[in-house]
């Protein structure tokens, strides 16, 4: 069997609003919540992508919200595929039509395969399906990750992606105790970079900075190999604020320095969007109580906790090797041997 890949995808980078496309792949027929951003990646990513697409579906709420008997929004080709088998399904797709092509069965073309998945089928039940199709580079397929920090499709359950303190189905605040999940959000892309060279692509966006969301799918897709890309979606339901507000968390997450922006191309880490302005000092970076305060999730929050949330991201940007994206730190004592630059980008001699 040969293992040649497929011809890479001719998607070029969008310069700004005017350059995205017109057409709508994603459109009326969905049954999503009011304000749902996870509704906004699905638009987008499709937009991105074209129409020689096919898009897999994992269980979850865009899955529920998308499919209701006999409607939906899909004008692609669309599959529902399991719970926690995102990245299974992208990889088998992707090489059945290879082979079909390969046979002569099927024209050779570009196709692109994404699957989608949220936090919990992703970062939690399909973290290793995912895993292993990153390691197949003979594979053209992108595995999106949607997230909105909860098993929103069975009533808004704690997952790996739910941040410190939050309120959720299974993390209500007490009387007795105060805050019920304690532990930290899982950092999904920059642990499949750091253990996955195979992948040429692996990035995190936001719907609500949208050319630069379209141009990491395009990307992905145009590398080619296995893929991925991680989404932070504000969700009105789950976070429990009005859905007017949805663009604003998204621009708060990323502003107070919760969700960088960032992406990394054949193991080189480039951030992107206001996450860069902030790593090069040429903006501010805003306090955690900004986005917290808006979201009725926190609203048992008293100052510690705030000061505890803004502690962590601090460290993320201060300690990290990479601002928000290596969870690593460097002993003083070894910077000079590594070589390690802590100055501002901007500050940085260019090679």
């Amino acid at each position: 069997m040969t293992t040649e890949i497929m011809p890479a995808q001719d998607l070029p980078q969008i310069k700004g609003v005017k350059d995205v496309p017109y057409d709508e792949l994603f459109v009326s027929g969905h049954r999503t919540c009011q304000g749902c951003e996870s509704a906004l990646v699905m638009r987008h990513m499709v937009k991105a992508s074209g129409p020689r697409t096919i898009v897999l579906g994992s269980t979850g709420c865009m899955y529920v919200a998308n499919t209701t008997y006999y409607t939906t929004p899909w004008v692609v080709p669309w599959m529902h595929t399991q719970l926690g088998a995102s990245g299974s399904a992208a990889l088998g797709t992707a090489a059945g039509l290879k082979v079909l092509m390969r046979k002569g069965k099927l024209k050779n073309e570009k196709i692109n395969v994404i699957a989608f998945c949220g936090d919990g089928g992703g970062a939690d039940m399909g973290i290793g399906a995912i895993s292993a199709t990153l390691t197949h580079k003979d594979y053209n397929c992108l595995v999106l990750l949607y997230d909105n920090e909860s098993y929103a499709n069975t009533d808004i359950q704690l997952s790996s992606q739910t941040p410190y303190g939050a309120v959720t189905t299974f993390s209500p605040s007490g009387d007795k105790k105060r805050l019920m999940h304690t532990r930290w959000k899982k950092n999904v892309p920059g642990m499949l970079a750091a253990g996955h060279p195979e992948s040429r692509y692996i990035a995190a966006g936001c719907a609500a900075y949208a050319v630069d969301l379209m141009n990491k799918i395009r990307k992905a897709l145009e590398l080619g190999g296995p893929t991925f890309v991680h989404t932070l979606d504000p969700c009105p339901k789950g976070w429990d604020y009005h859905p007017q507000y949805s663009q604003e968390l998204g621009h708060l997450a990323v502003e107070t320095g919760i969700w960088p922006l960032y992406e990394v191309v054949d193991g080189v880490c480039n951030l992107t969007g206001p996450t860069r302005q902030i790593a090069e000092g040429r903006k501010k970076r805003k306090p955690v109580y900004e986005y917290l305060k808006r979201q009725g999730r926190f609203a048992h929050f008293i100052d510690e906790d705030v000061e505890h949330f803004q502690a962590q991201v601090d460290k993320m940007w201060t300690d990290w090797l990479i601002p928000g994206v290596i969870p690593f730190t460097v002993p003083a004592k070894d910077v000079a041997i590594l070589k390690i630059d802590k100055k501002p980008m901007h500050e940085q001699k260019t090679a």
